[in-house]
């Protein structure tokens, strides 16, 4: 059985800048995985060649055993992304969202109603679905979006900072529904955040990542007793050389 994601060696340059220094990392199927550090460590680079939107400078990538570049078509068919800065079409209703996103993975009304009704129930924004995006909160927002992530059941759901910027009730919406999605369909997570208090409560396995590499990696709660630390915070400082 092939790995989820199998990144060997990768690196990424923006011409003088070296985003991605080397970085290797295996996502088995199943769980939630997260890739977490702080701003500009390399996390949105690596969820975006694993998306298939950037090539790596060098190194591969392989999701489910299809290489990003060479088989691009193949991998997207089986992953959803989620940016952060994603947003909505800000006229339509939350359910003419649904319908209208549903619409490129499936041409069938019976498929494309009960995707619509999955995500709906998933989102959890009930009668808000019906009011336009314009008027809702960012955190009703980005519930809507990783319902659209999600509703198509994909074989790998890659969210960049899922919870970015929310308030603490809608961060927890947000995470109950990534936690409950994962289990309920054995869908595999790919996540990053720089929250790392956040991540514990939310993965499986997770990837410290400074200046482009991965400088440990394991579960919360193996990283933290291997550490003799009291969360995951203090186990990257102490990783990272910051003490």
């Amino acid at each position: 059985m092939p790995y989820a994601v199998e990144a060997t060696d990768l690196t990424k340059r923006f011409k003088e800048i070296i985003a991605l220094d080397g970085l290797t990392l295996k996502v088995a199927e199943g769980g939630i995985y997260g890739l977490i550090g702080p701003n500009g460590a390399g996390k949105t680079t690596t969820l975006r060649i694993v998306s298939t939107l950037i090539l790596p400078t060098k190194g591969s990538v392989r999701v489910f055993g299809h290489d990003v570049v060479h088989e691009a078509s193949e991998v997207r068919k089986l992953i959803a992304y989620l940016p952060e800065e994603a947003g909505a079409y800000k006229n339509l209703s939350g359910y003419e969202y649904l319908q209208f996103m549903g619409g490129f993975s499936s041409q069938d009304s019976a498929n494309l109603k009960t995707m619509v009704e999955d995500a709906a129930r998933i989102s959890g924004l009930r009668e808000r679905l019906k009011d336009r995006v314009k008027g809702y909160s960012k955190g009703m927002k980005r519930r809507l979006l990783v319902a659209r992530a999600l509703m198509n059941k994909p074989r790998l759901a890659i969210l960049d900072e899922p919870t970015s910027g929310l308030d603490v009730l809608h961060a927890y919406h947000v995470r109950e529904i990534i936690k409950q999605y994962a289990k309920e369909h054995k869908v595999t997570v790919l996540l990053s955040s720089h929250n790392m208090l956040e991540v514990e409560q939310l993965c499986d396995q997770v990837a410290l990542v400074n200046k482009g590499k991965i400088i440990v990696e394991g579960t919360p709660s193996a990283l933290k007793s291997t550490h003799k630390a009291a969360n995951l915070e203090e186990v990257f400082v102490e990783v990272a050389g910051l003490a």
